[in-house]
């Protein structure tokens, strides 16, 4: 028997799951259980009749968000609603009409720009260093997805790497667009154009498109782009079915062309507009929601979350250290005594404002021997010892067999050097016996009479979907690779200037979207949460970052 799917949800998210027609706003602060919301929403709509599956779009910005998306719906036996990220449903899209509108096949999808931009620059007599083409590729982005012309790019008073004057940036460009045209190829943000103009030019690609999808959910929606908002509307039409949700206290990609004000200016698009807040939070102790609070004190749009803990817990803790080494090594000792104490190393994070932070900490945690994974590096599935376990495990399909799936996994990993147990010494070891460790894990976690076809499958779904497995090692992060992640325990890093905030955010908006970021930060952690800075680097003294002042540090 299917459960009602209003059932155990608070009067807010009761609310929001309630209001299914119109255009609707979520106003949902961190850990406030939003994408509960918007799941038993649909799932309600759908038992209600009100829906039809078919008709539903769900729209994020990662293809792990739209994959958990899918997966409550059909626990809610919602099954048949599309979830997918803005560019994939694009692309969707624009596979399906490019053949009869345009002709011919779709030209082929540039995953990585750096090599066609150092072909664009060569053409225009430029030879560019690694960070200025991975800059530029960045521009090339935000101009795209902000739906600039050159002309106007040129005007919009953007700070460029030092290496490269304006003029020169926009011979890049055309050159970039030229090439790019020459070997049919499209990038990401032509897909979302593409399929814009598409829409736009053919009326019977909108109605198509139109009849196919009626309701539509975006969630993060302070992160949409212009890019992202026209194709919406094309979506939309002159229809008024979307909720969105979103928090703008968790803005911080305005550097790729996040627009917050179309969150925050939704009633005034759609007058009469049902506005749910959700400010309970389910995630944080009082004492992490007071500092998350702090911070953001009577800043415009920012939430008052309210922990419902029924204990305070632990105080917050803030250190200085005098060198980054120092700090590094301060965190693993304390990371060492929390692991002795029973918390889990998945259920602890190291977080950072860059990435070039994470090597004192990954050598620190080393030698506590201590394992882990770094987010935003190589993906799980394209471990070479993950590509090659799951190459076996789909050859083990070809053999019946009736062992049991825990066996067969077993068997194969122990090929590749899996054991029982872990091995004594950390490091590239430890690491690939936790990648191992973590396929068996998933196998373990498979229904009775599971096969290892269905097994195979589901991997080859998840590693689709980009749907990882949690592995038994610390989290090393940047904040922004952290958000839409929660931690039991999260220590964060490099609370200093020039860090947070970054030393390039000279303007009041920009100094804005760091204290944003430290937010998010803030609101990864469960029950303990320990800030550090150091007081000096390689380039001179620091200073603690002017963040703390605010909340009661300085």
């Amino acid at each position: 028997m299917t459960r009602d799917p209003l059932e155990g949800l608070d009067p807010q998210q009761r609310l929001a799951a309630e209001t299914l027609l119109g255009p609707v706003v979520l106003l949902a602060g961190a850990g406030t259980g939003k994408t509960r919301a918007i799941t038993h929403r649909i799932a309600h709509g759908v038992a209600s009749g009100v829906y039809s599956p078919g008709r539903v779009m769900v729209l994020s910005f990662t293809n792990r968000a739209a994959g958990e998306v899918r997966s409550r719906l059909k626990a809610l036996g919602a099954e048949g609603v599309a979830s997918r990220t803005f560019h994939s449903a694009a692309l969707s899209q624009l596979s399906h009409f490019w053949p009869d509108v345009a002709g011919g096949s779709l030209p082929s999808i540039l995953t990585q720009k750096a090599r066609l931009i150092a072909d664009a620059a060569r053409t225009v007599k430029l030879r560019l260093d690694t960070a200025t083409l991975r800059d530029l590729a960045s521009e090339i982005e935000w101009r795209k997805v902000s739906g600039l012309t050159l002309d106007e790019y040129a005007t919009a008073g953007r700070v460029l790497p030092p290496s490269i004057t304006l003029d020169a940036a926009l011979d890049v460009h055309r050159a970039y667009e030229q090439l790019k045209d020459e070997r049919r190829q499209l990038d990401f943000e032509d897909v979302l154009l593409a399929c814009a103009g598409m829409i736009e030019s053919e009326p019977r690609v909108a109605d198509h498109v139109r009849a196919q999808y009626r309701f539509f959910v975006v969630d993060e929606y302070q992160d949409v782009s212009p890019a992202q908002q026209r194709l919406l509307d094309l979506w939309l039409g002159e229809r008024n079915d979307v909720c969105v949700v979103g928090d703008a206290s968790q803005t911080i990609y305005s550097f790729a062309g996040a627009r917050p004000e179309y969150l925050l200016g939704f009633e005034r698009r759609y007058p009469g507009a049902a506005v749910i807040r959700l400010e309970s939070n389910y995630r944080s102790t009082v004492s992490i929601v007071e500092t998350a609070n702090r911070l953001m004190r009577d800043r415009g749009g920012a939430l008052e979350l309210r922990s419902i803990a029924a204990e305070s817990g632990a105080k917050p803790t803030f250190d200085a250290f005098p060198t980054d080494t120092a700090e590094a090594r301060a965190v693993a000792s304390r990371i060492v005594e929390q692991l002795k104490a029973g918390t889990r190393a998945s259920d602890i994070a190291v977080l950072y404002r860059m990435n070039v932070q994470s090597a004192p900490l990954v050598a620190a945690l080393a030698d506590v021997g201590v394992s882990t994974v770094q987010r935003g590096g190589v993906r799980f599935f394209d471990e070479p010892d993950v590509k090659r376990a799951i190459l076996m495990l789909r050859g083990a399909t070809i053999v019946d067999s009736d062992e049991p799936l825990f066996k067969t996994v077993s068997d194969v990993l122990r090929t590749l050097g899996w054991t029982q147990e872990p091995p004594p010494s950390g490091g590239a070891v430890r690491e690939r016996w936790e990648s191992l460790n973590a396929i068996m894990g998933m196998a373990e976690a498979q229904p009775p009479g599971a096969t290892i076809r269905t097994f195979v499958d589901e991997l080859s779904d998840a590693a689709a979907s980009h749907d990882e497995p949690t592995r038994e090692a610390v989290t090393l992060a940047t904040l922004h690779t952290a958000k839409g992640l929660e931690w039991h325990t999260v220590h964060l890093v490099g609370v200093s200037e020039g860090l947070i905030p970054i030393s390039y955010a000279t303007t009041p908006e920009a100094l804005e979207e760091e204290r944003r970021l430290l937010y998010v930060g803030i609101t990864r952690a469960r029950q303990r949460l320990h800030l550090s800075w150091s007081l000096s680097s390689q380039r001179g003294e620091r200073a603690p970052s002017r963040f703390l002042a605010e909340l009661g540090q300085l």
